[in-house]
Formats: structure tokens, sequence, C-alpha cells
């Protein structure tokens, strides 16, 4: 079967994230993102694309700060709150019942319940006609204790990290199982003889 080529997210499972910002006016802002990805292994920078009017963009161009939230399976009607076109005034942790958590490096909060928070600061954006990438820097990233392992990977059957698969008229929600098997990076690279 051939699918048109925007259609690229009904096949190619995206993580989600609640990305958080504070306005200007200090108005709260949380916003679900399935476009974001890290940088290149070992770099610290992620990058996430926009639509041009977004309030989470514009909060991002105004103060030049922003937590990623990972949030679990559990809090997906928190996530489909936060999906819904508010007024830019609407304070959008009250509107999905979020608990702020006190970030360390940046002004916004993250979200308690999450499974890790990155904290992150504008790096650089660039524009293009319909959209915007924006890439950040994190400065602080931190794993909830309930859903990390001792050396700090992510404990995949408790965590439950929230992902997405869209078709032309919905999303489906999901996460990803553990398929069984470990590789050492080593394994990427050809052995000379």
């Amino acid at each position: 079967m051939q699918l048109s080529p925007h259609k690229r997210e009904n096949v190619l499972p995206l993580p989600v994230v609640l990305i958080s910002t504070v306005s200007k006016a200090g108005i709260r802002n949380a916003a679900p993102w399935g476009n974001i990805t890290p940088i290149l292994r070992p770099l610290d920078e992620i990058v996430l694309a926009s639509w041009l009017r977004r309030d989470t963009l514009d909060n991002i161009r105004e103060t030049g700060e922003f937590v990623v939230n990972v949030p679990p399976a559990a809090m997906v009607e928190e996530v489909m709150v936060c999906a819904r076109n508010f007024p830019s005034e609407v304070d959008e942790f009250e509107e999905a019942g979020l608990i702020p958590r006190p970030s360390t490096a940046v002004a916004p909060p993250g979200i308690e319940g999450s499974i890790a928070w990155m904290e992150c600061r504008l790096v650089e954006e660039i524009t293009r006609e319909k959209y915007a990438l924006v890439i950040g820097k994190v400065v602080r990233l931190e794993v909830n204790d309930r859903y990390a392992t001792a050396e700090g990977n992510m404990d995949l059957d408790a965590a439950r990290p929230l992902c997405m698969v869209c078709d032309d008229n919905r999303i489906r929600f999901t996460y990803p199982v553990d398929a069984g098997r470990f590789a050492l990076y080593s394994e990427m690279f050809i052995r000379k003889s």
C-alpha cells in the first residue's frame, strides 16, 4: 500500500512530551508535542518543530526557556486537555489539573508525575514559511526516581512513556514495550581485521 508522503506519522511512532513555558505576563502554558528529538549523541541539544502560531513558540521566543516533561501513559487525559486550543491568557496547568514542579535552572515549572524533566534554553530558531525548528540546550536533566533504574536509565515497565501513531482522523496513544534485545554501542562499528 502506498501512502501520501505527508502521512509519515501514520507509520512512524512519535514520542509525546508536554512542553511547559511561562509567558512574559506569567501565564503558565503546557502543550503536547510529538515533533521533538535529541540531536546526536552525546550532544546536549534537542530540536522541536512548531507551527508558527503557537503560544509555546511565542513564550520560548520571549523568554528563551522551556521544560520538556516526559509523561507516562497514565497522563494521557491531562495531555489531551493541554491539546485544546485555549486562549493565551488561560493557565493550562489549572485547566488540566497539572501540579507544577519548581525548576532549578529555568523559570518555567516542570510537571509533577512526569518520567523526566529537561530544563532547556533556546539556542537557535530556524524559521521556514510555515514552521520553525527550535533548538534548545538541555541545561538540567532529571529523571523521576519512581521510573529509573539504579544506573539512571528508564525502567520501561514502570514508566510506560507515552507515544502516538496518527491516522487520517485520530491519534492512537501507546507506549514502548521492551523487545528483549540489548546491544552494546560497539556492535554498530565494523571491526577491522
